[in-house]
């Protein structure tokens, strides 16, 4: 089973986001609400792609992606940014810092199941 890790700090907007990905296929998530969570969650489970917010406390969405692009384990593991910035310098500079899709909130469900398809497979 593909596993996809969801971090975002916002409960509401994490919940809309697995329950998106569960009706997209047979996927398992694993949730983080900050990038500090989210790099602590990384060395101990094995994700087959990751997807972050930009604006969180602490460890923000841009240096989790600097951390992931760095990382031997994660560093082709595909990566979606979903967030309020979408300004394109906003999705300038996360493409270019190495995430593989970029969304502006709120979201469309059925095309984030479809990129999420995209770079997985279904497993349906």
């Amino acid at each position: 089973m593909r596993r996809i890790l969801v971090t975002e700090d916002s409960a509401t907007m994490r919940s809309l986001l697995v329950a998106t990905i569960e009706a997209s296929g047979d996927y398992e998530v694993v949730e983080a609400a900050s990038g500090f969570e989210a790099l602590r969650l990384l060395p101990r489970e094995k994700v087959d792609l990751i997807i972050t917010d930009i604006n969180m406390p602490d460890i923000n969405g841009l240096e989790l992606i600097s951390y992931v692009r760095k990382s031997e384990v994660y560093r082709t593991t595909p990566l979606f940014i979903i967030s309020t910035e979408g300004r394109e310098k906003d999705m300038e500079k996360g493409l270019a810092l190495g995430a593989n899709e970029y969304l502006v909130k709120p979201i469309d469900p059925a095309r984030l199941q479809d990129l999420i398809r995209k770079y997985l497979g279904s497993d349906v």
